[in-house]
C-alpha cells in the first residue's frame, strides 16, 4: 500500500507526518541519514516544506540534525533511552495524578480497561508489536485524560521510547506481564481519585525500565 501524496494545504504537517510514522514504524531505523533529495522526490515535495518537516520532528527529539551531516533519526543507545526515561517517569508521574484529580467518567474508565485486555491478550501467544501498540495506547490516554496541554506536547517522547527504541527496551513477555498488572493498578487509583497513589505508581512504573535499564549498563561496563 503506497503512502498518499501530501496535500497542499497543511503540506509541511502531511510530510511530517508521513516521516513520524516512518519512523514509529521502524521503515526509518534509528541512527539512519535521511537523504533528503530522494525524499522529497518520492513525496513530490520540494526541498522548502520537507527541510521545515525535518525541523518539527527534531524539536520533537525524534531526528537530530548537523549542518555538516545532515539529519538522522535519534541513536537507540543506552545512555539516550535512559535520559528520555528519566524524563517519562516526571511526565507519566504528573499525566496520573492529574487524570485521577480529573475524575473520569465510566466510559474514559472503560477504554483504559478495553486497552489493558488488548495488552493481556497479547501476553499468550506473546506479539511483541500489539502489545507494544496497546502499550502506547495506554500511556496516551493518561496524557489525554491529564487535560494539561503541555503534558500532552511530550506525546513524541512517549512514542520514542516505546517504539523507536523498542529493541534497545529489551521487552520480553515477563516484563509485560509485570507492566500489565503496575497498569491495572494505575487504572484503580485514577478511578478511585487517589492522585497520589496515581502518582506514585506511574513514576515506579517507568523507574522499573530506568533500573533495569542502570542494571544493564553497569552489567556492560564490567
Amino acid at each position: 500500500m503506497t503512502e498518499p501524496r501530501p496535500a497542499a494545504s497543511g503540506l509541511v504537517e502531511e510530510v511530517a507526518s508521513v516521516l513520524r510514522e516512518r519512523i514509529y514504524a521502524g521503515r526509518l531505523a534509528p541512527g539512519e541519514r535521511l537523504r533528503q533529495e530522494g525524499l522529497a522526490g518520492e513525496l513530490g515535495v520540494s526541498r522548502t516544506p520537507l527541510r521545515e518537516a525535518i525541523r518539527q520532528l527534531e524539536q520533537d527529539g525524534l531526528l537530530r540534525v548537523d549542518p555538516r551531516n545532515g539529519a538522522r533519526v535519534v541513536s537507540g543507545d543506552r545512555d539516550t533511552l535512559l535520559q528520555a526515561y528519566e524524563l517519562r517517569a516526571v511526565v507519566d508521574g504528573l499525566a496520573a495524578r492529574l487524570a485521577a484529580r480529573a475524575r473520569p467518567g465510566a466510559g474514559r474508565i472503560r477504554e483504559l480497561r478495553a486497552i489493558l485486555a488488548a495488552q493481556r491478550a497479547a501476553l499468550d501467544p506473546w506479539e511483541a508489536r500489539t502489545y507494544t501498540a496497546a502499550n502506547v495506547d495506554f500511556h496516551e490516554h493518561l496524557l489525554h485524560l491529564s487535560g494539561n496541554e503541555f503534558l500532552l506536547d511530550r506525546a513524541p517522547l512517549l512514542r520514542m521510547t516505546a517504539q523507536v527504541f523498542t529493541p534497545v527496551a529489551l521487552i520480553d513477555p515477563a516484563g509485560a506481564r509485570r507492566a500489565v498488572t503496575e497498569h491495572t493498578a494505575i487504572v484503580g487509583a485514577v478511578e478511585a481519585g487517589d492522585e497520589a497513589a496515581a502518582e506514585r505508581l506511574a513514576r515506579a512504573h517507568i523507574e522499573t525500565t530506568i533500573e533495569q535499564l542502570r542494571g544493564d549498563a553497569a552489567h556492560a561496563r564490567r
